[in-house]
């Protein structure tokens, strides 16, 4: 946190935030070194619980790595999420996102051999790298990048799933301070603000470190960004219900941003979900956000 420069809110967040950065080093060495997608889940089993999925990002990203090599196989994140990375999908993708942030730009993955709805969070995991890395620009000087060329033919909406990544990093940039993270959020043009909040909520609910008055601050600072800001909670829900990794304070955050148990939030996600992926003008990604989001405010217990 020191070395980069983050704000540090108490000794409490900053171990929590630097532990998370060890283990998802600790998932990219494992993924890089095993010989075998079992080993590599052999290896990240050993991750306490509340840590795990974080070196599954890492995982994720050294997978990536692997793929962009000039010699090898080109599918060891495919071969990775039709196994053991499977139930662990959402923070994979993220961590191909870190890989694309450090990798030429020939040697991106193809989208075509990715979940067509999921895929998108490659991006989030781009986003999040370039405000982690690049924070003077990306926070400070609020860049984004026109017509991000990853996937082919996004019409825009890249930027947007690359501003939900800054908007996760938000949260670690920030040190977990929830004023200061709401603050952060408002310096940008208010037509980003939906999407930095949906990476705010993700963050707050599947990384923690925050104490239910910070959250209720988070929900009233966010006001009419309130729904995207109760997706990204329902994003995290569903990541941690569906890999078996939930712990006390994801409850506590979909409680007070989606006013719904962990267990009701993560079934949103997939009660909402389409069957089949069609992109209109906008992707279908952007339409199952948006539903969630809907369904939320309709369901929630708010207040």
């Amino acid at each position: 946190m020191a070395k980069r420069g983050f704000h540090r809110k108490s000794e409490e967040s900053t171990e929590l935030l630097e532990k998370i950065g060890e283990v998802f080093l600790t998932g990219y060495g494992d993924a890089v070194e095993s010989a075998t997608a079992r080993e590599t889940e052999e290896r990240l089993a050993q991750i306490p619980t509340r840590f795990r999925g974080f070196s599954y990002e890492g995982a994720g990203m050294g997978l990536a790595m692997l793929d962009g090599l000039p010699f090898g196989h080109r599918h060891h994140v495919t071969d990775f999420l039709a196994g053991p990375g499977d139930p662990h999908n959402y923070l994979v993708y993220v961590g191909v996102g870190w890989a694309m942030a450090r990798l030429p730009r020939f040697t991106w993955p193809s989208a075509k051999g990715f979940d067509p709805l999921l895929s998108w969070l490659v991006l989030d995991g781009y986003g999040f790298h370039q405000a982690y890395f690049r924070t003077r620009k990306y926070v400070d000087g609020q860049y984004q990048a026109p017509n991000f060329p990853w996937p082919r033919g996004n019409n825009g909406y890249a930027d947007r799933v690359i501003d939900q990544g800054i908007g996760r990093a938000l949260w670690f940039v920030c040190g977990t301070d929830a004023d200061l993270v709401t603050r952060t959020v408002a310096n940008f043009a208010p037509h980003r603000h939906g999407d930095l909040y949906a990476g705010v909520g993700l963050a707050a609910t599947y990384a923690g470190g925050v104490e239910a008055s910070e959250l209720r601050l988070l929900v009233e600072r966010a006001g009419e960004h309130r729904g995207p800001l109760a997706q990204g909670s329902a994003f995290a829900a569903e990541a941690r219900v569906r890999a078996g990794l939930v712990v006390p304070h994801i409850g506590l955050a979909t409680e007070i941003l989606c006013g719904l148990s962990v267990e009701d939030a993560a079934r949103i996600t997939q009660d909402v979900r389409p069957a089949v992926v069609v992109d209109g003008e906008l992707p279908a990604y952007d339409t199952w956000r948006v539903d969630i989001a809907r369904q939320i405010l309709a369901v929630g217990s708010f207040g």
